[in-house]
């Protein structure tokens, strides 16, 4: 039946292709001829340079919300030139009341959704299948992200790139540079996918230059032609870094001090292919983990936060598990179902099963494009640890661009990183994407099969998935998905949280834009989720009705939800222990139904936040939710965020209140040098955990920290902490770039 099923799908896809003419969108899309210049501009933020004057403008942008194609409450123009170093870009974003231009955000690398801003999008291959992003608001802050498809990007990724700002009585001003030496690109191709996007967060306005269903992205982009020459030097970057750590272990009174040298190096082998090499990879800066509260007997999800895995890691991804049947928007999901059968999750490196740091000694990767085809290999060895000897592991994964905007691809990893066993995985994928229906509607399509080979295992070791979204912003959208994950499906070296299951997902849901001077939008749907056993008996149930979401022009939003789950316990498991008790889930059939008010706030406002409570039925008992994440902008200088999460939960074993707190301070004292403090403690662990990092970047590519982290620990639950833990770190790294 699911060979039957993925058939019927790709052929079905194959009868859709005549939709894509590729040659006819191309001739309509906007573009703009990109100026060469002799001097390049004084990246200042004054948009003052004489050179600027011969420059092409862009100044016809539209509105995206809360129209869509209608005239922007105010007007904005671009300059775009370049040289043979570097692209150059100048912004005057008028504003009629520049006092209330919204900029909280200081600290570079930090995202910009609560702050009125500039996002710029280039496609250097011009492929309409991937990208990277910069965004700036007007305290020249740099966020930019890797798009991992063209729906969905990666945060962690950063490039070398200057940017400057200012505010004046006409509203505010950015100028970028971005240097060709961080930007992969073919020489040949001198037109590149091109877009600029604006948002102004008090009134809800998002602008673009260029958009279909009100979003831009990769695949919907102008075009800058006439760029010819770039200089992308020698293509070489060397990166050495000193750390110098000091640990200690209160329990046992024992101390640890080290220096470590870490070398890491770039290298272009061609204008698109990339080749890099580490030795003795040094995570010490990594920011920690947010943690997470467990009430289900399966395993957490936590992402990728560190820079070596983050690069190019657009190229490594598969079947793009975590978005089949619109994954990202059902909330009747949870992230690691999302994730569940990833053959490559790059946190099995350099971590133990437990999360202790485990020594990389050295590893390569080779990643980038020839034509139409996307590379990316990766090979590490890591050191022994505990029982498990040092071992070498590889990723290779290639993709081949096939019609207009779709790509069919191989992976395979080799090693097992956390035992001494032999482990491989082989998989194929299908992406399918038509972004250019009638009235700017998606079609997107993944079908995808992977097998593992475990020494000692045999048999029923396979996975499959297949899945199909329209995620359409305006209008109907909905989705399909479904993925099977065999009992003896090993990948080593990627994540599952669930064996032996048939995972099921659908949502179906239509948004209004009602055009009103106060409420922007109204959404309503469901979602859905069904986990069986392979066997025919159901593991999990969730069926969420999103009876109402309300959106107004402040981005202030409410929501309404019912949710029904019905969820069946094979084995007794320990929702809540402590030193005197255990309360335990025991086998059985469970229905149970819960209902959720949330509200929220703009995050431009100087108090913002959100609130969600939740209450109802809990397994055979009862459960009461309140959840909450604060944020209070005191100046532009410094944050508090305040996150609460608390469960009272009555079960006939016993009644229990779980707590999780996340207090974060953040001082930037100039958008070079931040202090940024998190203070995390959960009842479960009784651990007060303190993370405390200095963070200076004099300039783009060089890099110091000192970081501080100490656990406090009530063992005995008395409320009474003892120090556990503390570790301190200085880091320093340089870029030489050649």
């Amino acid at each position: 039946m699911s060979r039957l099923v993925a058939g019927a799908l790709v052929s079905a896809l194959a009868a859709n292709v005549q939709a894509q003419d590729a040659a006819g969108a191309e001739a309509t899309r906007k573009s703009v001829r990109v100026v060469r210049t002799i001097s390049p501009p004084s990246i200042d933020g004054r948009l003052d340079d004489a050179v600027w004057q011969d420059a092409e403008v862009i100044t016809d942008f539209h509105q995206i919300r809360p129209g869509d194609g209608a005239e922007p409450s105010e007007p904005t123009e671009v300059y775009v030139l370049y040289d043979d170093d570097a692209f150059y870009i100048g912004a005057r974003l008028h504003d009629s009341e520049p006092d209330r231009v919204a900029a909280p955000t200081i600290r570079h690398g930090q995202g910009l959704g609560g702050d009125d801003r500039l996002v710029v999008i280039f496609d250097p291959f011009n492929t309409g299948r991937s990208g990277y992003r910069f965004e700036t608001n007007a305290n020249a802050v740099r966020h930019d992200a890797l798009y991992q498809n063209v729906n969905n990007f990666e945060n962690e990724w950063s490039v070398i790139w200057e940017v400057a700002a200012s505010i004046d009585e006409q509203g505010w001003l950015a100028e970028l540079a971005i240097p060709f030496k961080s930007l992969p690109f073919d020489p040949n191709i001198d037109t590149w996918g091109f877009n600029f996007g604006r948002g102004i967060r008090r009134r809800g306005e998002e602008m673009a230059w260029v958009s279909r269903n009100r979003s831009y992205n990769p695949s919907i982009l102008g075009l800058a032609s006439g760029l010819e020459g770039m200089n992308q030097g020698l293509g070489l970057d060397i990166v050495p870094s000193i750390s110098a750590n000091e640990r200690k272990g209160f329990a046992f009174r024992a101390s640890d001090s080290n220096i470590d040298p870490s070398l890491d190096i770039f290298y272009r082998l061609t204008p698109s292919l990339n080749a890099s090499l580490t030795v003795n990879t040094d995570f010490s800066a990594t920011e920690v983990d947010d943690r997470q509260v467990n009430l289900t007997r399966f395993g957490l999800f936590f992402p990728e936060k560190r820079d070596f895995f983050l690069n190019d890691a657009d190229l490594f991804e598969f079947g793009r598990i975590s978005r089949e049947g619109f994954g990202e928007e059902n909330d009747a999901s949870s992230g690691p179902n999302l994730e569940n059968g990833r053959p490559f999750f790059s946190r099995r490196l350099g971590l133990s099963s437990t999360g202790t740091p485990v020594d990389l000694n050295y590893g390569g990767k080779v990643s980038g494009r020839v034509g139409r085809w996307n590379i990316g290999t990766l090979a590490i060895r890591q050191d022994e640890f505990e029982a498990v000897a040092a071992s070498n592991v590889f990723v290779g994964r290639v993709t081949a661009n096939v019609l207009a905007e779709s790509a069919v691809g191989v992976i395979v990893t080799d090693g097992d990183p956390n035992s001494n066993l032999d482990n491989s995985v082989t998989g194929v994928d299908f992406r399918y994407l038509n972004s250019r229906l009638p009235g700017g509607r998606v079609l997107e399509a993944d079908a995808w099969f992977q097998q593992s080979d475990t020494e000692t295992i045999d048999g029923a070791d396979s996975a499959f998935g297949i899945g199909v979204q329209m995620p359409n912003n305006s209008g109907l959208r909905g989705s399909f998905g479904i993925k099977e994950i065999e009992a003896n499906f090993n990948p080593a070296l990627g994540f599952v949280n669930r064996r032996d299951v048939r995972d099921t997902s659908a949502t179906l849901g239509y948004t209004l834009f009602t055009g009103g001077d106060f409420l922007q939008s109204i959404y309503t749907g469901i979602d859905a989720q069904r986990i069986d056993s392979l066997d025919g008996g159901l593991q999990t149930e969730v069926f969420l009705a999103r009876l109402v979401e309300l959106e107004n022009n402040s981005r202030d939003d409410a929501q309404v939800q019912y949710i029904a789950t019905k969820e069946v316990v094979a084995e007794p498991f320990t929702i809540y222990e402590d030193r005197t008790r255990k309360v335990v889930i025991a086998p059985g059939r469970y229905s149970f139904n819960e209902s959720m008010l949330g509200f929220s706030t703009g995050r431009q406002r100087t108090f913002s936040g959100e609130i969600t409570y939740q209450w109802g039925d809990f397994f055979n008992g009862k459960r009461t939710n309140i959840g909450g994440d604060f944020r209070w902008n005191l100046s532009r200088l410094f944050r508090l965020r305040l996150g609460y999460d608390w469960n009272d939960i009555e079960l006939p074993d016993g009644s229990f209140i779980s707590r999780l707190v996340r207090l974060t301070t953040e001082v930037a004292f100039s958008p070079t040098l931040s202090w940024v403090t998190l203070l995390q403690y959960d009842n479960d662990s009784e651990i007060l955990g303190v993370n405390s990092r200095l963070h200076w970047i004099p300039t783009a590519g060089r890099e110091g920290f000192i970081v501080i982290n100490h656990d406090l620990q009530d063992i005995d639950k008395d409320n009474r902490f003892n120090s556990a833990l503390a570790d301190t770190t200085i880091k320093f790294n340089y870029t030489f770039r050649f």
